[in-house]
């Protein structure tokens, strides 16, 4: 994963020799951060307990700088194991979640386990180990059904399933461990992340994986809905970009709430036709099901608190993004 060039060395003396934890380290975005992290010159521990991730590539990174990566196997609801992994830290990046719509309309009780009551344990054990900052990989699902565009991080959140609202709990907890402990916290909201590495062989598949895998088999892809509906798609290299900014800044962030995303909106329709067209299938129309229960109609963020207080800018487009997650699946299709 490619940093700006302008931004690689003012990170790199951020992170240096700095000790960092990253929760579910393992997996889709994790990963892509632990690699960041790992070529701005941090140490890393990665907390995981592998159940929705693989341990492929965290081991091919720990075999090559096994004195700068550690993994603890275990769940963010494991207290010891979760002490262990945050001892020493200065910064944790909290993306350890259960991340799906429609896993949490069947499991809702798990995901809320997960990702509300893991977040107060990850708050607690990092103030308890004296860590400088936390940051939370949130969801702009908290937004709901809102009409209005862009979302603003002042619109009242609404969340429309367990998981949206798992993840806007987990917001609130941030926000009073701020103001009651003053443990320097911030949530990033992040929009369609989408890039390498993300998982398709599940029936709770993110959209870009599931479209690139259905065209490169010579299947139609799947569309809930009329696809008319909107997505802010953010790569992963933008989405890591923001976080690695938010761990490093010198501001006294108290529970800040912050929109991650490229302030563009494609519909599912146009994105599906632009994945056939670099899989080399121009043409193949989408299956239309009927909507799912949860799902947001439109989506777009307003980026303009990131842009300030992080100097966050997207910086990749949305077809440079698509076309490394068709090569990265063709090389998966090769290598099997």
């Amino acid at each position: 994963m490619r940093l700006p060039a302008e931004q690689v060395e003012k990170l790199r003396r951020s992170y240096a020799g700095v000790a960092v934890c990253v929760t579910g380290g393992a997996g889709f975005i994790g990963s892509h951060l632990v690699d960041a992290l790992c070529s701005l010159g941090a140490h890393i521990s990665v907390i995981d307990d592998l159940s929705n991730s693989s341990m492929q590539h965290l081991s091919e990174l720990i075999a090559l700088e096994p004195q700068r990566i550690r993994l603890t196997h275990a769940s963010i609801l494991d207290d010891d194991a979760l002490a262990e992994a945050v001892t020493g830290a200065q910064v944790v990046f909290h993306l350890g979640a259960l991340g799906s719509v429609p896993f949490s309309v069947q499991h809702p009780a798990r995901v809320w386990s997960v990702n509300a009551t893991g977040t107060l344990r990850v708050l607690e054990a990092s103030r308890v180990a004296g860590v400088r900052r936390v940051v939370l990989a949130a969801s702009s699902s908290a937004y709901g059904d809102q009409p209005t565009l862009p979302k603003v991080e002042s619109m009242q959140g609404r969340p429309l399933s367990p998981y949206a609202a798992s993840k806007l709990a987990a917001e609130h907890l941030m926000l009073c461990y701020a103001k009651s402990y003053a443990l320097s916290t911030v949530s990033l909201r992040y929009f369609n992340v989408f890039g390498p590495r993300q998982r398709a062989d599940s029936a709770y598949a993110a959209v870009v994986p599931s479209f690139v895998r259905a065209l490169s088999s010579g299947k139609r892809p799947v569309i809930y809905g009329d696809g008319q509906q909107t997505r802010d798609m953010t790569s992963v290299a933008c989405a890591c970009l923001a976080t690695l900014l938010a761990g490093a800044s010198t501001h006294a962030f108290a529970g800040e709430v912050m929109n991650v995303g490229t302030g563009r909106r494609v519909s599912l329709v146009q994105l599906a036709s632009t994945i056939a067209k670099l899989c080399g299938k121009e043409g193949v129309t989408p299956q239309f099901e009927p909507a799912r229960v949860g799902d947001v109609r439109d989506s777009l963020a307003d980026i303009s608190l990131a842009r300030s207080l992080l100097a966050y800018e997207p910086f990749e487009t949305l077809e440079d993004g698509l076309a490394q997650v068709v090569a990265w699946q063709q090389e998966q299709v090769g290598a099997g």
